[in-house]
């Protein structure tokens, strides 16, 4: 309404500016009544609906009413009274009987409104207050505590008018020239009003927690957090507090809030994920048909008459499958460039970041909001310096104005502050929801990715997919609104700048211009240096994660120098690529370093230049200087933003899916409740054929009819890090009759007895704490235990003894078993079990070869017939050893009709097991085992968990610096302060400037003066960006340096460290090693060493140049000083302790996700999928537990530090209005200037302490690992000589041996004499010291007493790479490495390729090698999973026979290899190893039935050791043995008596 309208309804003027321009102001009383009581009730109105919405829903909880709440409502219903009251007293006044009629003026109609509007107000707040309790979850109001803030501050002002007009009655006269008198009623009521206000406000300030929720908010204080605490993150204390008395724990870490947790940023990005595919879908098909491609659809499973759907998709990932048929291999090459171009052409794209934005839209919103305010309100602090500068300048202007400058300063700091505190904490919680949602979001792609897009990308690649790539969209999540907020500060900051100096300001902004083509030119090449620098960094963990993988085939060939060689061969690669990025970067440095001075320089030059009149005063100067500082920080940030931008659009497209194609044609009808067998040589299909029915491969034609469920046991068994019960449970709930029975058939009941826990003994990661024949049977039991349909049996009876094989055969799998009634199809090389199968499969080149009982097809004289009469005579001599490295899945699914599937012709029988775990190092005794892995175990987890409790020590910086080298050091320190001192020069000189307009003041300015200020003052800001320049360039070499050793450390301790430690410590752990803690040293911590330099330097500078302008000042930063200090070592604490436990729960989500991909066939098998995505929310939840908290201290210690530092300006500014007489416009603009700068200073500085000292614990975790102790040295001082071992004599001379010193011996005293060229066998039940036997001759484990002689030399003497490298062993499992088949034959290339050929054909892979295009160049997968279990055994004879070793060990050679392979390799080891001496480890009788000697071990002891013969003819344990293997005599082997 007009103001005349107001001033008739208050009865009073509504506006005096007079009553402001005078010593003492004051606000029109009118005013007083009208806008400030109107402003906060009108924000109460508009807020209300929020709060009534509650009271109209029908159903609402009936909450305890607590004491708080019923405070609030007295205090709201009291007020409601004063109202009541208070326009009681106006009825009264203008209604009273007593009144004199002859009087008629009456009260304004203010008198009437504004106690009728209270009173409306106050019932309508009761509602609110109401609907607050109602309302699920709540425990206070933002909106009611601000109402009742604004109202109080509104209310300051009538106070102090009714105050002072209180205490001035006796001067004041009314238009009658009477003296005024006091309206008493309506004073004590405003008062009490007042009070019952500030009460209001105290109590909306606590958070009213109903009953129900006390429990929930003891877990996560945050719920029960009122909006103060909120927004000053006090509820966070108790943390800090923590913290900083004790380390913290996992225990210590509060539960999430369901907005945070995994499941509901997973469901939330899943939901939105499938929605912007199909739209990116869409697209690329109609720009596929625009260009008229054609895309050959997949189809991963037709559906049937029956209607049911083709099981082989089952799981797999449909995205991007395209299947062709192959004719000749030529052009393979060729074609499958042109496939991949074709496939990336037909892959939808740029669906990944509209996802993000869509599922995280509501943070990006809030976040941005508060970020504009944020920016907007830094534009206010130099309009207000340059207000103060005036009124210092100025000395007519009243004195109050000065102070309400400076309370206004101090208030815009502080809501700048609490803005942008409430932006980064949503921003770096978005950050962290990213991180989380993509992590998930692999996890899950994993569990259904086809096999095909498995080998394109290798575990190691994917782990870094998860780790780095999904850290650096976390990195840009936290920055991502700084994409338009810079370009908005960089305009608002010229305009400014343009209303300070005008034109003059185009010459900056043409200078930043120019800078645009040079920062395209920067980004491009970081583009290129990223690209490679991806590459080298997956590479060099893919060789990482295959070498640990296989670090006991490393050690038992010696071959850790070339591995070692490899990988520091990409790493060097890698840390050029490195230092050209630093390179680059240092210039871009350099570029944005001047950016602000060389803009700075221009716009002053061009200003005074232009025109004698323009004479740069404090004012312009040091407002202008504000803005530049502003501008300093978009301009040098908005570079690397899109540099990270740059690097997150490339981890976008980092991995694809490419595509390859398996031709096999096959027809299997399963009949129910059967026992199908299935043989066949090596590369029949096999494996390919399980594959099949699992939905493991793509189906060209054809299907697979599934009915019931599946379960699956493989050739490898793959066991989980969890109990031995969990292991066979899985999942499935606990019956305990049937898993007692299950037990006895699975023959685990004896191995029970020697495990510590029974059932409940916890199975180390990769099973290695059971032999592999237990593993098998834990397998086995698995699958017994889920009561499946149809059992899918990849050959399990290989990797246990024959008598036990005999018994898992009867009890389970044979026609007596517990599987009698259920259909099984049993993949095995054993002829000794066909005679009691139903029907056998025999399959040849991908075909059925023929179908039949086994009488039946051994009458019929075909291919089957002589397959048996060449091979039953070598029945048992099949020694399948199990695998330590296996997949295990279970889900149920049951075979029937017909089978027709393509597959490569010439592509062997697949292994779909990717292997994560390393090998089992050895069979130790199993309690000994246990123990081992228990002990070790504890201590680790002791030692993480008391890790936190000792600050970072300062060796470990001293450490980094020495690595980075001292003159490095020293002259980073060095270049950086005097880079400083140019800056403060650059200041001081640009002070005295200002002073020239107050000298010169009506003078002509002298061009000689103007040509010095700005010569000088561009060239202490061009120094400024020479000397950062030189610091980013000399830091970058040092940390390089540094990179290079400590990864160089690291690297050779790892590879030195025996065996043990690879048993006892997850792979995860090594792994983040190499991964997490060298990228962190790579990026991480050169780019926070910089920033702590410049910050610590910055802050130095900052407080010289305040006390310079004003001694003063420094009484106050004392005091204040002391406060930071005490504030950042509680953050510190925490922080670094929050951080270390970041560290260790991230190692469980890779470990997990390593176990998941080694168990994928047998997960998806089973159908548990979903159980393994809980778990792995489950573990990336307990990760959060401590991500979050971190995230919540930075914003604890930002708000408190930023408090402090508003503090600073405040005081800096009252000091300047205090001392306006005796200073001068350039020293109170420098000290506010730096004033306003040290808050942030300040506050980088303990940001960077606390960062430096958390990324520093990287260098301290791999500190940790460089000094694990050592096995022996590799090469020692006695060397022998080059033809040893010449003879290959052993001689053991009580011989004893112990896994660590607290354990029990597990070889006792073992004393024989082996003679050269001697065949020995070597047997023994399950846990009796056979493996550790091998172990001690490759000294993988030392002697505890005793000694080994061979050819007369102490192998303890010598060097441990002259002893491997001299002995030859053909492992159980047949490890290969991804590299060439020459690298897996030969990594030193000390051989010609005549005799590496000569060695294929003797192992006879000559043809197969010969057929492929590349030959010895032929690229192996990882884990060698291109190639058959058979030809990888056969591979590693061509190793043994490359090496001409006098001494063969051979452990369980044979296994899981067909009896076709078997011949060939006991034929070529009879044949070219004959002047040798052979140690065979056998689990059956019949392979070593030829043998010279067999030694008999029991409990680590020899208890027999002769010729076969006489040993059965004693009738021990030999005898005993082999009566169990059904071995009538030493000559003969029977069919029907053992598992092959």
């Amino acid at each position: 309404m007009p103001a005349t309208a107001l001033e008739e309804f208050c009865g009073s003027t509504f506006w005096n500016l007079s009553l402001l321009q005078r010593a003492d102001p004051d606000l029109p009383v009118c005013f007083e009544q009208t806008v400030l009581v109107w402003a906060p009730l009108g924000f109460l109105w508009l807020c209300a609906p929020l709060h009534l919405a509650v009271l109209c829903t029908k159903a609402t909880p009936n909450k305890h009413l607590s004491k708080l709440y019923l405070c609030k409502q007295i205090v709201v219903g009291l007020l409601f009274l004063t109202a009541i009251a208070s326009l009681a007293v106006t009825l009264g006044e203008d209604y009273n009987p007593t009144r004199d009629p002859a009087t008629t003026v009456r009260n304004p109609g203010i008198f009437y409104a504004n106690p009728v509007l209270f009173a409306l107000s106050w019932i309508l707040l009761l509602l609110c207050q109401e609907g607050l309790r109602r309302r699920k979850g709540a425990v206070d109001s933002a909106t009611l505590f601000l109402f009742w803030l604004i109202l109080v501050l509104c209310d300051v002002f009538p106070f102090q008018t009714l105050l002072r007009e209180a205490l001035s009655l006796d001067e004041t006269v009314d238009e009658m020239g009477k003296k005024k008198s006091l309206d008493l009623p309506r004073f004590c009521l405003f008062y009490i009003s007042f009070g019952l206000e500030l009460i209001a406000l105290v109590l909306s300030a606590f958070g009213d927690v109903p009953r129900e929720a006390e429990e929930l908010v003891k877990k996560n204080p945050e719920v029960g957090a009122p909006f103060l605490s909120r927004i000053t993150f006090n509820w966070f204390n108790s943390m800090v507090l923590n913290g900083f008395k004790r380390p913290l724990v996992q225990e210590d870490m509060w539960e999430l809030s369901e907005a945070e947790s995994t499941l509901q940023i997973s469901q939330k990005f899943q939901q939105i994920m499938q929605t912007e595919l199909k739209a990116a879908r869409t697209r690329i098909q109609t720009k596929l048909r625009k260009r008229g491609m054609k895309k050959t659809s997949t189809v991963q499973g037709e559906v049937l008459p029956n209607g049911r759907q083709n099981g082989l998709g089952k799981g797999v990932s449909q995205d991007v499958l395209v299947m062709e048929e192959k004719g000749d291999e030529t052009d393979k090459t060729k074609e499958k460039e042109k496939k991949k171009k074709e496939d990336k052409a037909e892959y939808p794209e740029a669906w990944l970041i509209s996802t993000l934005a869509t599922t995280f839209k509501r943070v990006l919103w809030e976040s941005a909001f508060l970020k504009l305010l944020t920016d907007l309100l830094s534009f206010v602090s130099p309009q207000l310096l340059k207000l103060l500068i005036s009124f210092t300048t100025d000395k007519s202007i009243y004195t109050w104005t000065g102070y309400v400058y400076a309370v206004l300063l101090f208030l815009v700091t502080i809501f700048q502050s609490l803005f942008l505190q409430q932006y980064f904490q949503r921003c770096f919680v978005l950050g962290m929801k990213v991180r989380t949602a993509l992590t998930a979001a692999v996890y899950k792609k994993a569990l259904v990715v086809s096999n095909d897009a498995r080998k394109e990308s290798t575990v190691g690649e994917t782990v870094n997919l998860m780790s780095a790539d999904a850290q650096r969209f976390n990195d840009v999540a936290n920055f991502i609104h700084l994409l338009w907020s810079c370009p908005m500060q960089i305009v608002l900051a010229i305009a400014f700048l343009w209303i300070e100096l005008g034109p003059a300001v185009l010459a900056g902004l043409a200078v930043m211009v120019l800078m645009v083509p040079i920062n395209g030119v920067l980004a491009t090449k970081s583009r290129t240096l990223q690209v490679k620098n991806m590459k080298y960094k997956d590479k060099r963990m893919k060789i990482m994660n295959e070498m640990l993988n296989g670090i006991k085939i490393l050690k038992l060939y010696a071959w850790e120098p070339s591995f070692q060689n490899q990988v520091m061969g990409i790493r060097e690669q890698e840390l050029g690529v490195m230092r050209k990025f630093a390179y680059l970067s240092s210039v871009s440095t350099f570029v944005f370093s001047c950016a602000p001075a060389l803009v700075s320089l221009a716009t002053f030059a061009v200003f005074v230049s232009v025109d004698s009149e323009n004479v740069l005063d404090a004012g312009k100067a040091f407002t202008s200087i504000s803005l530049f500082n502003i501008l300093r920080f978009p301009l040098a940030f908005l570079p690397m933003l899109i540099a990270s931008m740059v690097q997150v659009l490339l981890k976008n497209t980092h991995t694809h899916t490419q595509i390859q194609t398996y031709m096999l044609t096959l027809a299997i009808y399963g009949i129910p409740g059967r026992l199908v067998a299935v043989v066949g040589v090596v590369g029949s299909g096999k494996s390919s054929l399980i594959s099949a029915m699992l939905g493991e491969m793509h189906s060209t034609k054809g299907f697979v009819n599934v009915q019931g469920s599946v379960a699956f046991v493989p050739q490898q068994a793959w066991i989980q890090n969890a109990t031995l019960r969990d292991n066979i449970l899985f999942g499935s709930p606990v019956q305990e009759t049937r898993f007692q029975a299950t037990l006895e058939a699975c023959a685990l009941m004896p191995d029970l007895e020697l495990l510590p826990g029974g059932v409940h003994t916890e199975i180390g990661e990769k099973g290695i704490n059971l032999s592999g024949g237990q593993k098998q049977r834990v397998s086995l039991a698995r699958a017994v235990y889920s009561k499946a349909d149809v059992y899918l049996l990849d050959d399990p009876l290989s990797a246990v003894d024959s008598h036990v094989g005999k018994h898992l055969f009867d009890e389970v799998v044979g026609r007596r078993g517990l599987l009698k009634d259920k259909t099984r199809i049993l993949v095995t090389h054993g002829v000794s079990f066909l005679p009691y199968v139903d029907e056998i499969v025999v399959l040849k080149n991908g075909c059925v070869s023929e179908v039949g009982s086994y009488q039946n097809l051994k009458d019929s004289k075909g291919a089957f017939s002589e397959f048996l009469n060449t091979y039953a005579k070598e029945d048992g001599k099949k020694n399948t050893g199990g695998y330590s490295n296996v997949v295990v899945t279970t889900h149920p699914v049951e075979i029937k009709n017909i089978l027709i599937f393509n597959a490569e012709k010439n592509i062997q029988e697949k292994t779909l097991i990717k292997l994560l775990s390393i090998n089992q190092s050895c069979r130790i005794n199993q309690s000994c085992s246990a123990l081992l892995i228990f002990i070790c175990r504890f201590f680790f987890s002791l030692s993480l968990y008391l890790s936190p409790s000792t600050q970072v020590k300062f060796s470990v910086y001293l450490q980094y610096l020495r690595s980075m080298g001292w003159c490095y050091t020293s002259m980073v320190f060095l270049v950086y302060f005097i880079q400083n001192v140019a800056f403060i020069g650059q200041n001081l000189w640009l002070s005295d400037w200002t002073n020239d307009a107050v000298e010169y003041y009506n003078m002509t300015y002298p061009n000689w003066k103007r040509d010095t200020r700005i010569g000088v003052f561009g060239a202490l800001g061009m120094a400024q960006g020479l000397f950062v320049f030189l610091g980013t360039l000399l830091l970058a070499n040092g940390s390089i340096n540094a990179s290079r050793i400590l990864h160089s450390q690291l690297l050779k301790n790892i590879l030195r460290v025996p065996m043990v430690f690879f048993d006892t410590t997850p792979s995860g752990r090594v792994v983040n090693r190499f991964a997490k803690d060298i990228f962190t040293v790579d990026e991480a911590i050169p780019q926070s060493f910089r920033s702590w330099i410049m910050c610590f330097l910055g802050v130095l500078g900052t407080l010289f140049a305040i006390c310079l302008a004003t001694p003063i000042f420094t009484a106050i930063i004392i005091p204040l000083a002391v406060i930071y200090y005490f504030v950042q070592r509680f953050y510190v604490a925490t922080s670094r302790q929050l951080r270390r436990l970041d560290s260790v729960s991230r190692s469980p989500i890779y470990s997990h996700f390593g176990e998941t991909m080694s168990g994928l066939s047998v997960i998806r098998a089973y159908g548990h999928q979903d159980r393994f995505l809980k778990h792995n929310e489950k573990v990336i939840d307990e990760n959060l537990k401590s991500v979050y908290p971190w995230v919540v201290s930075n914003r604890w210690l930002a708000i408190r530090l930023e408090f402090l530092g508003n503090l600073v300006v405040f005081f800096s500014a009252m000091l300047a209005v205090i001392s306006r007489d005796t200073l001068d416009s350039g020293l109170v603009g420098l000290s506010i200037s730096y004033a306003l700068n040290v808050t942030q200073t300040l506050n980088w500085l303990v940001r960077m302490t606390s960062e430096l000292e958390t990324n520093i614990v990287a260098v301290e975790r791999i500190s940790e690992y460089t000094k694990l102790e050592n096995e022996a040295d590799w090469v020692s001082g006695q060397r022998p000589s080059e033809k040893w071992p010449e003879a290959g004599r052993l001689r053991f001379e009580n011989y004893k041996v112990r896994y660590r010193p607290e354990l029990d011996l597990v070889l006792h005293g073992i004393t024989c004499n082996i003679e050269s060229t001697e065949k020995i066998g070597i047997v023994g039940r399950t846990g009796a010291g056979k493996s550790s036997l091998t172990n001690c001759l490759f000294r993988i484990i030392e002697a505890a007493e005793g000694r080994i002689l061979i050819d007369g030399i102490d192998i303890a003497s010598l060097g441990l790479h002259d002893l491997r490298s001299r002995l030859t062993i053909i492992p159980q499992d047949p490890v290969l490495f991804s590299g060439t088949l020459r690298m897996n034959l030969d990594p030193f290339e000390t051989f010609s390729d005549e005799e590496i050929w000569g060695v294929l054909e003797l192992s006879h892979l000559k043809d197969y090698v010969g057929g492929l295009q590349e030959g010895l160049n032929h690229e192996v997968s990882e884990g060698g999973e291109n190639l058959s279990v058979g030809q990888r055994q056969l591979l590693c004879l061509a190793r043994a026979l490359l090496r001409k070793s006098r001494i063969l060990i051979l452990d369980e050679a044979t296994a899981a290899v067909d009896l076709e392979t078997d011949d060939l390799i006991q034929t070529t080891i009879r044949q070219e190893f004959a002047h040798c001496t052979v140690l065979t480890i056998a689990h059956r009788l019949h392979s070593i039935l030829d043998s010279n000697r067999v030694m008999v071990l029991d409990a680590g002891k020899i208890v027999e050791f002769d010729s076969p013969s006489t040993l059965f003819n004693q009738q021990g344990h030999f005898y005993s043995m082999a009566k169990d293997a059904g071995i009538t005599t030493v000559d003969s082997t029977v069919l029907d008596s053992t598992s092959f």
